[in-house]
């Protein structure tokens, strides 16, 4: 009975920390760089709605009774982590999430000794069902970090708040936080102050949109002809290191011409000898430069997909997992 009272605790936690998990990979859907990985979130998250149910009635099968609050406060749980998460850099939004799935793996593991000396084999079971899962997803997670480490473009993009915190933070991260948090209480203000406030609030915000997005533009064809003006003085002057450094940020605008790119008379290629020669692609800054060139000058899914998942390679290779 004694064994049977520490399921049942480790149940409900379970039941916590996976609607937890499932908002979390709801939240991470809108931070999917392809609709691969957008539909492979989708179905992390339904598969974790679907453990909560099964968790649930192992806890009625058990003589437990579910507890009816615990599906909120993991869903408060995943709000607060991803708000609070905005004024940290993105690489440790992903490791919160892998801490996140550490726990949920531990605790199965758990569980699944205890129903071992408990004789509860349809627990064991389900045990058994839960670290396959998070295993998987904890590799998962590892490999997006090694992306991340690499470089990128990695398979979940920082949100505009996490790309402002990772370049702060290496300086002071209060200004960053108070930023992040004047944000959040003025939408959560507008949200509250009735729907004509909310409609101007929109119109305006929708104006101020479209004119940051023409002054970002103005601003980035003025950074590129700077970098490349910066790249040929920096040559003809014989310094290499500020010639390269200028070259690279060019590239990561993805502002590189055809006979600059890794691959070889690469605009003239048919689709499938394009996919045939970035699967050949072995250094991950050869596959950035043509996942942002593509980005930026031809936006073929296709070829977009397939350097992604070579650069998905190299990580799982950095970091020893199987391909």
């Amino acid at each position: 009975m004694a064994n049977n009272n520490k399921i049942v605790n480790q149940l409900r936690a379970l039941v916590l920390l996976t609607k937890t998990e499932e908002q979390v990979a709801r939240t991470r859907i809108s931070q999917a760089r392809t609709d691969a990985v957008r539909s492979e979130l989708t179905q992390n998250a339904d598969n974790a709605a679907a453990r909560t149910l099964e968790i649930t009635e192992a806890l009625r099968g058990l003589g437990g009774v579910p507890d009816v609050v615990t599906p909120t406060l993991g869903r408060l749980s995943a709000t607060l982590k991803t708000t609070f998460e905005q004024a940290a850099p993105f690489e440790e939004a992903l490791l919160s999430d892998l801490s996140l799935e550490h726990q949920l793996l531990d605790r199965a593991v758990y569980v699944k000794v205890l129903a071992e000396q408990a004789g509860e084999t349809q627990v064991r079971q389900l045990a058994e069902k839960l670290v396959r899962a998070h295993e998987a997803t904890v590799e998962w997670l590892t490999v997006v970090l090694a992306e991340e480490a690499l470089g990128g473009p990695a398979a979940l993009v920082a949100t505009p708040v996490q790309k402002v915190a990772g370049g702060v933070a290496r300086t002071v991260n209060a200004p960053v936080r108070f930023w992040a948090n004047t944000v959040n209480n003025a939408v959560e203000t507008v949200k509250h102050a009735g729907e004509g406030t909310s409609d101007r609030f929109s119109a305006v915000t929708d104006r101020a949109q479209y004119l940051t997005e023409a002054v970002r533009e103005t601003l980035t064809a003025g950074r590129r002809a700077s970098l490349r003006r910066a790249e040929q003085i920096a040559r003809r002057d014989g310094n290499k290191d500020a010639a390269e450094a200028a070259r690279s940020a060019r590239e990561e605008l993805g502002d590189v011409s055809a006979d600059e790119l890794p691959i070889k008379n690469y605009d003239q290629l048919a689709v499938g000898d394009a996919l045939k020669a970035i699967k050949g692609l072995k250094e991950s800054h050869d596959i950035r430069v043509i996942i942002r060139y593509e980005e930026t000058h031809k936006s073929r899914a296709n070829l977009v997909s397939a350097a992604q998942t070579q650069l998905a390679s190299l990580a799982k290779e950095a970091v020893g997992v199987d391909a």
